[in-house]
């Protein structure tokens, strides 16, 4: 399990002294242990996957938000957060592996109009969880559809 890699790292981060690495994989932790107490349930790797795909995207957006008003050194830390729940998340997929697998969803949900975009985004939010920006994704998909 994807939970279990992460707090036997957290150890391996503690005994070497690796402490920017420790607070990132504790940060990972304490949202996943966050979510498992509100839900009032154990996560799955998938459920893990989504929490660690938010943080992706916070820190993506924070990265941005950073370097845009010239503080480099936050943007950063952002940028080494990034690369550190990277680590955990599956391998990415590629634009023409996202414009595949959209056409293929788009087919099978008979998607003709931007009406239909929510259909579509349902489904391929469960595909491409964790393995593709789903903002790209999205305007991929409303490109195809108002085609």
């Amino acid at each position: 399990m994807l939970k279990a890699t992460l707090q036997k790292d957290q150890i391996k981060a503690m005994k070497s002294g690796d402490k920017k690495r420790r607070q990132i994989i504790r940060l990972m932790m304490s949202a996943i242990k966050q979510i498992e107490i509100d839900n009032r349930k154990e996560l799955s790797d998938d459920d893990v996957i989504a929490v660690l795909g938010k943080m992706l995207k916070q820190r993506r957006d924070s990265h941005t938000q950073y370097t845009d008003a010239g503080r480099n050194d936050l943007a950063e830390q952002e940028a080494f957060e990034i690369t550190i729940i990277n680590e955990y998340l599956p391998e990415a997929l590629s634009d023409d592996e996202v414009a595949a697998i959209i056409d293929e969803i788009i087919t099978s949900t008979g998607a003709a109009s931007p009406k239909d975009m929510g259909k579509v985004m349902g489904q391929l939010k469960a595909k491409l969880q964790g393995r593709a920006d789903m903002g790209a994704a999205s305007a991929l998909v409303k490109q195809k559809l108002t085609a």
